[in-house]
């Protein structure tokens, strides 16, 4: 018997850092985000006796121990050692595991990953977990098993899939999918460019400071979150009138705010970017996650996405081709 396992990454349009405590604990977030059809895999072959044998395609690591026991956070695999101990597999198994997305993507993929494998996992036990708690299970081993800051959007994203705005009510997680019509979701697919820098970035870093002066009431900082929680609310209103244009504008102005958080959010490679992207027909844009580096969604106005691609990919930046993506965490047997 061989499980296999796919959760997607998504792409967030509007409202990231609100799902981050202690804003989401103290004033509530709100989240608008789609999962694409880019994917982490994982595959977990049983085996005699108690060796279990890990390897990561994306970071050519391949790690073996006698047992679960032996397992130790060492900075590498560690959410894949986290889901082993979380869910108390006791027994042998190889884990294979790989992801469509550069690390540092912007994209959730590490939230992605935890996704993936507590769902591969989750099929070896006999009491199961319902795609809620296998999200919010991802998420507890980030921030307290492996100490890792960050929101919740990404899980309940990988785990759920589709165009959905979420709202943070810490610990309360609610979750509602915008089932756009055809039109509208092929208006996104057709004008939307995902752009990678070629820079991975730790968006720990990033959060921490973020939410230090948030908790210090830097005025600034808190101004940005509260407008980046309202624009999600207006992005909603937008996109579920079809008001794309207006989409577009919000994209543009979260990013605005999304700056004024934290000076590490942009530098001059991206700056430059969003220059040369709105100088040949972009109309909306914004950096994915937490910024930095790794992507950047752009909009395009009517024709133009192809000049805005040329113009991107005379730069030396890669261009993620991309479908939006309906379905979220699977699990099947072979």
């Amino acid at each position: 018997m061989i499980i296999k396992s796919r959760a997607p990454i998504r792409i967030d349009f509007a409202g990231g850092w609100t799902d981050v405590p202690p804003f989401s604990e103290k004033e509530g977030g709100a989240v608008i985000n789609a999962t694409i059809n880019r994917y982490t895999y994982a595959t977990c072959v049983p085996r005699k006796g108690n060796e279990i044998k890990i390897i990561s395609a994306d970071f050519d690591i391949f790690l073996e121990v006698k047992s679960f026991k032996k397992l130790e956070y060492d900075g590498n695999l560690d959410m894949i050692k986290a889901a082993i101990k979380k869910l108390n597999i006791k027994r042998g198994l190889d884990l294979y595991v790989r992801c469509d997305a550069p690390p540092g993507s912007g994209t959730g993929s590490s939230a992605s990953i935890g996704v993936c494998l507590i769902g591969l996992l989750n099929h070896l036990q006999e009491t199961k977990l319902s795609n809620h708690e296998i999200a919010n299970l991802a998420r507890e081993l980030e921030i307290r098993e492996l100490k890792i800051a960050g929101g919740k959007q990404d899980q309940f994203a990988a785990a759920f899939g589709g165009i959905n705005f979420l709202e943070f009510y810490d610990p309360a997680v609610s979750l509602s999918r915008l089932r756009l019509p055809d039109n509208v979701i092929n208006e996104l697919e057709k004008h939307l460019i995902i752009c990678y820098t070629g820079k991975s970035r730790l968006s720990g870093n990033i959060i921490q400071t973020v939410m230090g002066s948030y908790s210090k009431g830097i005025k600034k900082t808190v101004k940005a979150l509260r407008n980046i929680k309202r624009i999600t609310y207006e992005m909603k209103n937008a996109l579920l009138s079809g008001d794309l244009k207006a989409f577009a504008e919000l994209m543009t102005e979260n990013w605005e705010n999304q700056k004024q958080l934290d000076k590490s959010t942009t530098n001059p490679q991206i700056d430059s970017l969003f220059e040369i992207a709105f100088r040949n027909g972009a109309i909306g844009g914004k950096a994915l996650g937490a910024g930095g580096g790794g992507c950047i969604l752009f909009y395009c106005g009517i024709n133009k996405e192809h000049v805005v691609r040329k113009a991107l990919i005379s730069t030396g930046v890669q261009i993620i081709d991309f479908n939006l993506e309906e379905k979220g965490l699977q699990t099947w047997v072979v």
